[in-house]
């Protein structure tokens, strides 16, 4: 591949509802430009950029490929994203790498739920894109119902540049509004003939013209001036102005076709090329230098080198590979750069781009383009590569916090080092994916942005590494503590012949508030319990904490005052004193009214309107406690407290009652009472439990 100038680079990710044909769009266009010699398809397993066993067994993108293609001198970086939630944090990351968007809709089914909120991922990071309505060769595609979609979800900016002929078995080809000629396509796609428009279709491309005419203009302010005094506008001064209106976001064209015939692929590319903007045109980008004060640095190749790892690989062959986008500078092959997140250098090797699965060496990559190197030592996604003279850190990817918790357990034991092997490698490739050591339930917790997301990070396990695992919903961590103050008496004694045992204590146990865990304070005087002895009692009382005595969990918030007791000069030992600690402990329990905790989590539910009434109803049918209500882009976001045994499911149920339209996130709180009327089955199931084992 030949090297590319900054200003002849397009950075365009493909975005959409899942099943909307992204990766049918990425293959018509891989085909067309001639990077490949066939079609691939999607239920044959046989595209470019779905080569991941996971996806061609399942039909759907999970991670997003890149795809450099060549069109009329301009080198275009696809970037096919996952449409499906449980995949977003390679889409968020796409995005950020991205300089515009190629929102696909499916004609049959419109506007979904993915097309809402990936558009508004897309306005958050301020890309310019155009919709390409896909699909409208198959059944029920209707055109002039997704425009009104369109229209009604994003604004009346959203304008078709191009109309169908025909749709479903009847979809012959396209009418371009600007030309006004009919486009036919045929050479598999390849070859692109100009005719008359269908006579029938004349007052349609009237009435759509003019609508597009009207949003170039009032992009414009010399265009809207002629508009407005009824002088006709050129079909340059079109195009000029819907390329400025593009890049502005005031503009956002509609096209059509069908990516598994390759028609409307050849104009896409067109528009890609010649209306989408360069790096060069994006302006400046954000980091912190050195000395932690805010930068801004111009993409320019032939400024100081800065790169951000996007995503990160594991190949079972070639090792860890690190895709990165070089926001100035030029990264050379066989170099050394800095890695300014970790203070430590990197050798860069050989750098190359991938096609898919497949590698392309490079010489060099400018500012704006977006390669891959393998084999770095210290550096993960979201790390800034620079020199070490012109230090920045470029602003990190925001990822979505996971929502979907599970326990994993290997079905064999003697696996979990196999288990913590392959874990360890998803965790690098996925920002979205977490791992945590439960100390209290004794659970390995994996997390991620839903069941699928985990249950192919399981799949994978099975596949790479030839281990198997189970999950399970993952134990609540409660907690037991006490309501009143009592003095209790622990009396350690043991005589069987030789040295005996011998430890004495009354304690005093009291409640402390809430968060403040344990407090141990010494109140002897006169020497009844000698100091050295003293340690071992709190050391028996922390080790007693433990496993409280209502269903053994830990014991906390109790205040613990040792003020008398007795020894024998010969039988007292440590080991003798944190016995009778630990006696003293159970019994007290015991008498201080012990009470069962759970866990309370602070929830943030973000839904639209419509769905205000369901989601309160269903917090409080969860034991929530609603603290407030703010409006928030469109969508309403509900504040509340829930305890965590209410919602170890919850990303399922939001999902089916929103239509997938609410997202979530949640956080431990504090520690309330359990209801008595639930605390009794708590602890009667945890004393089954425990009476197995």
């Amino acid at each position: 591949m030949k090297n590319y100038k900054t200003e002849n680079i397009r950075n365009v990710a493909l975005i959409s509802h899942g099943g909307a044909g992204k990766t049918s769009l990425a293959e018509a266009m891989i085909f067309t430009t001639g990077a490949t010699n066939r079609l691939g398809k999607v239920d044959a397993g046989t595209t470019t950029t779905d080569f991941d066993q996971e996806e061609i067994k399942r039909q759907i993108s999970i991670n997003t490929a890149l795809a450099p293609i060549e069109w009329k001198n301009v080198k275009i970086n696809l970037l096919d994203t996952p449409g499906y939630f449980d995949f977003i944090g390679d889409t968020i990351s796409a995005l950020r790498v991205a300089d515009a968007a190629v929102m696909v809709v499916s004609a049959p089914s419109g506007v979904e739920v993915g097309t809402e909120k990936f558009w508004a991922y897309a306005d958050e990071y301020k890309l310019p894109r155009l919709v390409f309505v896909n699909k409208m060769d198959r059944e029920n595609a209707d055109f002039g119902k997704v425009f009104a979609q369109l229209q009604e979800f994003f604004g009346l900016n959203v304008v078709p540049v191009q109309l169908p002929i025909g749709a479903a078995e009847n979809f012959k080809g396209i009418v371009d509004l600007v030309s006004q000629k009919a486009l036919t396509f045929s050479d598999n796609g390849k070859k692109m003939t100009e005719g008359e428009i269908p006579a029938d279709l004349n007052d349609a491309v009237a009435e759509y013209r003019e609508k597009l005419i009207e949003a170039v203009a009032e992009s414009d302010d010399e265009l809207l001036m002629k508009y407005l005094e009824g002088e006709e506008l050129t079909d340059e001064e079109i195009n000029t102005g819907l390329r400025k209106g593009i890049l502005s976001g005031k503009v956002i064209p509609i096209m059509c076709g069908a990516a598994t015939l390759n028609i409307g692929t050849l104009p896409l590319l067109d528009t890609i090329a010649t209306a989408f903007p360069s790096p060069a045109d994006v302006g400046e980008v954000k980091g912190t230098n050195a000395e932690d004060k805010e930068v801004a640095i111009k993409v320019d190749a032939n400024g100081p080198v800065s790169a951000l790892v996007f995503k990160t690989f594991v190949d079972p062959f070639v090792g860890k590979i690190s895709y990165f986008k070089v926001y100035s500078g030029t990264v050379q092959g066989d170099s050394q750069l800095y890695n300014a997140n970790k203070g430590k250098n990197e050798r860069i090797g050989q750098v190359f781009t991938m096609l898919g699965k497949n590698q392309i060496n490079l010489e060099q990559v400018p500012a704006g383009d977006i390669a891959a190197v393998a084999k770095l030592q210290d550096t993960g996604t979201n790390d800034t590569l620079c020199e070490k003279q012109n230090q920045i850190k470029l602003d990190p990817i925001k990822f979505p916090t996971p929502v979907t918790t599970f326990a994993v357990v290997p079905k064999k034991q003697g696996e979990e080092d196999k288990v913590a092997q392959g874990i360890a490698r998803f965790l690098e490739e996925d920002p979205t994916f977490r791992l945590e050591r439960n100390t209290e339930t004794k659970e390995t917790l994996i997390s991620g942005m839903g069941e699928m997301h985990l249950e192919i990070i399981t799949s994978k396990l099975k596949q790479k590494f030839g281990v198997e695992v189970e999950l399970t919903l993952p134990k609540v961590p409660y907690k037991e503590t006490i309501r009143s103050t009592v003095k209790v008496e622990g009396k350690h004694k043991k005589q069987s012949g030789g040295r005996g045992q011998y430890g004495h204590v009354w304690i005093e146990f009291s409640p402390l508030p809430a968060g403040e865990y344990f407090e141990f304070e010494d109140k002897i005087f006169g020497g009844a319990v000698p100091k050295q002895y003293i340690p071992a009692v709190e050391k028996g009382l922390r080790e007693a904490m433990e496993h409280g005595v209502l269903a053994g969990y830990p014991v906390v918030d109790i205040k613990a005052s040792l003020y008398d007791g007795s020894y024998h000069t010969v039988d007292s030992s440590e080991m003798a004193f944190k016995i009778a600690a630990s006696l003293a402990f159970k019994k007290g329990m015991e008498q201080a009214n012990p009470v069962l905790l759970e866990p309370i989590m602070y929830v943030e539910v973000t839904v639209p309107e419509q769905f205000m009434g369901d989601i309160m109803g269903d917090m409080n049918s969860r034991r929530g406690r609603i603290l407030g209500m703010e409006a928030k882009g469109g969508n309403q976001v509900i504040k509340a407290h829930v305890p965590m045994a209410e919602m170890l499911k919850y990303s399922v149920d939001l999902r089916s009652m929103t239509q997938g339209r609410g997202s979530f996130t949640m956080e431990l709180d504090h520690y309330e009472e359990v209801p008595a009327h639930l605390a009794e089955q708590i602890i009667a199931e945890a004393r089954t439990q425990q009476d197995e084992e």
